[in-house]
């Protein structure tokens, strides 16, 4: 038996005018999971979201949370979730301290935020105003917010959209460690290495269509996205080399620079001792390995948009 279904979407239809923002969509999210939802903005991956917090209505289907229907049952749903928005702003000059209490106050329970915000490492910013706060502690802050009335699942949309490298990555440790508490977390992102870092199923929408659902390997796996090997060779080398070797998929040649398509990374083994027995002499190479932004151009045919 799989696990627990703590989200049950069926048939979602959202709908803004003439515009159909979600079409039709069905999923489950299960107990404990890091459940992704990716996609370009525009894709309305925000709507659906917004329809299973019950903060949008929706005009067709039916969604479960935690067992609870998102609009007529909201007033139980919110002491059972917890919710980071994308757009979400405080004011400049309340201090972090104050918006934790202020929070704390909307709910019938709350955990004693100050381990909370030691665990997110904001200690020394708590008597600081929002205005004052980094990007990243801002995001922090959001975190513990949406924690605050010991949630069974978390909303974390867009969560580190505008942030650097470092403090993407310090964000992505936190969602992780939200999940060690037990929590089921599901996180909305256009960044394709953060759903596969961190997510265990993600959904990936284009134009309010669900097109693919599954772990990121069996996506890697399944979409067939393929390795590519680049490297510089010191002279021409005949295409006939390449034509007879079925373990090579696609050859891309600019002067002597050249760019292999093989199927998996024993082919990669395969390619590189092929050029070792031809003696062919080559330099700056470099191996990239399929990844879930892979999967998402050969399902779309498009970039990611930002």
């Amino acid at each position: 038996m799989g696990k627990k279904a703590v989200i049950e979407v069926r048939d979602l239809v959202k709908k803004y005018g003439k515009l159909t923002a979600v079409k039709r969509i069905s999923f489950d999210v299960e107990e404990g999971e890091i459940f992704g939802i990716v996609g370009p903005n525009g894709a309305g991956k925000t709507s659906m979201v917004e329809c299973m917090e019950g903060i949008r209505e929706f005009d067709a289907g039916d969604i479960r949370v935690a067992g609870l229907h998102p609009i007529r049952e909201a007033a139980r749903l919110k002491q059972k979730i917890g919710i980071q928005l994308q757009e979400s702003q405080l004011p400049d000059r309340i201090k972090a301290r104050e918006a934790l209490e202020l929070f704390a106050a909307l709910y019938r329970k709350s955990i004693p935020w100050k381990a909370l915000v030691k665990e997110l490492g904001l200690e020394e910013k708590m008597n600081s105003y929002y205005d004052k706060l980094s990007g990243g502690q801002k995001q922090r802050l959001s975190i513990a917010m949406a924690l605050i009335n010991d949630p069974e699942i978390v909303f974390f949309d867009e969560l580190t959209t505008g942030l650097d490298p470092q403090a993407r990555r310090i964000i992505w440790s936190l969602v992780e460690n939200v999940r060690k508490m037990g929590k089921t977390v599901v996180l909305v992102t256009h960044f394709m290495e953060e759903a596969e870092r961190l997510c265990d199923r993600v959904a990936i929408i284009d134009h309010g269509e669900l097109i693919a659902l599954d772990t990121p390997a069996r996506l890697i796996r399944n979409v067939h996205a393929y390795y590519r090997v680049s490297f510089k060779a010191e002279e021409d080398i005949p295409r006939s080399l390449f034509e007879e070797k079925d373990f090579i998929r696609k050859v891309r040649q600019d002067d002597h620079h050249y760019e292999i398509e093989v199927q998996d990374v024993v082919a990669v083994a395969d390619f590189i001792h092929l050029l070792a027995d031809h003696e062919i002499a080559f330099t700056e190479l470099t191996i990239h390995q399929p990844s879930l932004e892979d999967v998402f151009i050969a399902l779309t045919g498009k970039e990611l948009r930002e």
